[in-house]
């Protein structure tokens, strides 16, 4: 149910067959990507520095609290951050999109609102990434733009590129759309400032960051608020509608809570028949789910909230990649090519 190939993480006879459409597919992108390095297609500048948080992995990868340790650390030092992103499953007609913590997340998308929700920043959403990132700054006086994911709209300049990867999956079978689960080719990686991934060490990057949950909050009424201790040695169900949704029930397992796996394609959108089961047991979600359940939630409905930590070392590498880029920015120098 959660709408991932298991032949994109390794090499069967279906993804053999499918490699002459990989190859294609690959030519059309590389060429594109050629195309925009080599002035062929137009790259358009805004008035702040861009800082892509993106991967080449499709579907999700982690990059949601990437982009929320990279807003708070922007605060920190004095800066006014924005977020960016495409709006993915939003219905809304009208682009871009200034997205609140009580929008609607089936007119604008789930991780739009989850972004309002914690970013502490405004975000826009909408396709045309630079539209987005000129609303930012010209209606929000934002000075530095944070696109979630965005590394293949090439026609937005950019000035940093990070690229986050699921520490579990890597990069699956290696083999570009339809055969494999990439964007582009591994290649790309090469190009980027940082690789970093999600979940744990990798054998392609040294940089990494966990995920951290310890409460859960009520949905209906987030006033209240539990330790997950007290789920303990208890059924739950578990509903996670994410890239990765093994990764949120194995986080659920390891504080002995016996959940009852709900997992949904990414991006999923949620009705009542979704989350209310016939029985008396406590629902745990993931929050980007959470957002799309407010309406259907009742008492026993609790979104998990997950927390960045990043190694010392990636941590470092981190704000040095970034206070690298605004300082190229403010002295009119180096801005990255694609």
């Amino acid at each position: 149910m959660t709408g991932f190939p298991e032949f994109w993480l390794k090499n069967t006879s279906r993804s053999l067959l499918l490699l002459p459409a990989s190859w294609f597919y690959r030519m059309v992108t590389s060429g594109r990507r050629l195309a925009y390095r080599f002035g062929l297609l137009r790259r358009e500048r805004v008035a702040a520095p861009v800082l892509v948080i993106g991967n080449i992995f499709v579907g999700g990868t982690g990059k949601t609290p990437l982009v929320l340790w990279m807003a708070r650390y922007l605060r920190s030092i004095g800066r006014r951050p924005g977020i960016i992103t495409r709006g993915y499953g939003g219905q809304s007609k009208e682009w871009p999109q200034r997205v609140g913590p009580d929008s609607d997340p089936y007119d604008v998308g789930d991780e739009p609102v989850l972004l309002a929700q914690r970013g502490g920043c405004p975000v826009v959403a909408g396709p045309d990434r630079v539209e987005a990132a000129r609303t930012l700054i010209d209606t929000y006086g934002c000075d530095v733009v944070i696109s979630d994911d965005g590394l293949q709209h090439y026609r937005l300049a950019r000035d940093l590129e990070i690229v986050v990867i699921d520490a579990a999956r890597g990069l699956g079978n290696g083999h570009c759309l339809p055969a494999g689960p990439l964007r582009e080719p591994r290649s790309r990686l090469r190009g980027v400032d940082l690789l970093v991934a999600n979940g744990g060490p990798s054998w392609l990057t040294p940089y990494y960051f966990t995920l951290r949950i310890t409460q859960a909050v009520g949905i209906a009424d987030d006033t209240q608020r539990r330790p997950l201790t007290a789920f303990a040695n208890e059924q739950a169900h578990a509903i996670a509608g994410i890239g990765n949704p093994d990764r949120f029930f194995a986080a659920l397992a390891r504080y002995g809570i016996e959940a009852i796996r709900h997992p949904f394609a990414d991006h999923y959108p949620f009705a009542a028949k979704d989350v209310n089961f016939d029985d008396e047991l406590p629902v745990l979600m993931t929050e980007k789910d959470a957002v799309k359940c407010r309406a259907c939630a009742g008492d026993r409905h609790w979104a998990v909230p997950a927390e960045t930590v990043l190694t010392a070392e990636t941590e470092r590498a981190l704000k040095a990649r970034v206070r690298g880029a605004l300082e190229r920015f403010a002295s009119g120098s180096g801005r990255r090519g694609q």
